[in-house]
């Protein structure tokens, strides 16, 4: 049987009539702050900045209140989130930090200073060992994260095309990833070559761990299938997106690998994380999109915990129970109904089944409600 969880809960409705803003910290306190950061610590806090256009992100004005408490903690606070694969505002370390700060991640506002967690192009990344998963046994984690001594993992819970559901596993698991690993988690990766649009740069050509990719007499990037064991690192190497990106994967598959990701992110910090998890503009899509679509229920709160399943179980249960918003793509949904699955056909709870049997943490939970 599963030891249950503690997940601490307040409410967006507060009759005493206190700010969310402070509520969000007290909660990050009680859910065990401060026995997860001591002093000197250096401590990641892994967020999402939100693509430009999208305001369903987590605000800034939260995030400086994370930082704050971090601090009065005796922690070294530092804001990050690795590169992302696909060529939106996110892809590099300088268009990522740009991005950032213009959705208000200024270091005037946060009080906390930005660090890109896969470096510039990202390749920084360390190579962590897995035993007893079923894809990888290793995987890539940006070296800010991975080099942390502590990490507060601040979440907008969504839902998400590809995953169903997208929260704090999400966060941590596709977020830390380092641009070739998040191309592992999308796809079994079998990397095509555009013609085209290759200039025979030759960039894949030295990124390629393996040697599997030459320029051809055509002047075109040629891959050798026997040797190419899909790391991705050709993708993320290419500055003009002559090798394709692959997507496609089973749904299952991908929540799979999210979660392995998690496992080495975690592995030298499990004790020394703990997660805040945003239940208020609860979109249908990933906050990687340059827009936001209404949110399809009503905003309900603010979750924190040190189990990352946990928090991840609550937060889509209060989703589920909660109405369905008229005019959005939950219009009509009942109380009970799984909006994530609905919406996007993607069944977003096998990412926790996994989780939990691999012991990263218990979907069984204790709901704490605070004021």
């Amino acid at each position: 049987m599963s030891v249950r969880a503690k997940v601490y809960f307040a409410p967006v409705r507060t009759p005493g009539k206190h700010s969310l803003v402070k509520r969000a910290g007290r909660l990050l306190e009680r859910a065990g702050l401060r026995e997860t950061v001591t002093s000197g610590d250096l401590v990641a806090v892994k967020l999402h900045f939100g693509e430009t256009g999208n305001t369903a992100f987590v605000r800034p004005v939260y995030v400086r209140e994370v930082v704050a408490r971090i601090k009065d903690a005796g922690g070294r606070p530092f804001l990050t989130d690795a590169n992302t694969l696909y060529r939106g505002e996110r892809a590099n370390a300088v268009d990522h930090l740009e991005c950032a700060l213009h959705n208000g991640f200024a270091y005037a506002t946060v009080q906390a200073p930005l660090i890109i967690a896969d470096g510039l192009d990202g390749r920084d990344a360390v190579d962590v060992p897995l035993e007893g998963f079923k894809h990888f046994d290793t995987v890539r984690i940006g070296s800010a994260a991975a080099h942390a001594d502590a990490m507060v993992v601040v979440s907008h819970v969504k839902g998400h095309e590809a995953t169903g559901f997208g929260g704090a596993i999400k966060n941590v698991g596709m977020g830390l990833g380092c641009r070739s690993a998040k191309q592992r988690m999308h796809s079994d990766f079998r990397p095509e070559v555009d013609a085209p649009t290759c200039t025979a740069c030759a960039r894949c050509v030295k990124w390629c761990p393996v040697d599997a990719i030459a320029i051809g007499p055509d002047k075109v990037a040629v891959v050798d299938y026997g040797l190419c064991y899909g790391c991705g690192e050709c993708v993320a190497a290419c500055p003009y997106g002559a090798i394709a990106v692959q997507w496609k994967t089973e749904p299952a598959a991908i929540q799979e690998k999210i979660v392995e990701h998690v496992a080495g992110a975690l592995a030298a910090k499990r004790e020394k994380t703990v997660y805040l998890s945003f239940l208020t503009d609860i979109t249908p899509d990933c906050d990687c999109w340059h827009f936001s679509d209404a949110a399809v229920v009503p905003d309900i709160g603010v979750l924190a915990s040190t189990d990352i399943v946990a928090i991840d179980q609550a937060s889509y249960d209060l989703v589920v129970q909660a109405q369905g918003l008229v005019g959005t793509r939950g219009e009509g949904m009942a109380a009970g109904e799984d909006k994530f699955a609905a919406i996007t056909g993607v069944d977003g709870t096998i990412a926790l089944e996994y989780a939990q049997a691999h012991g990263l943490g218990s979907r069984e939970y204790d709901l704490v409600t605070v004021e």
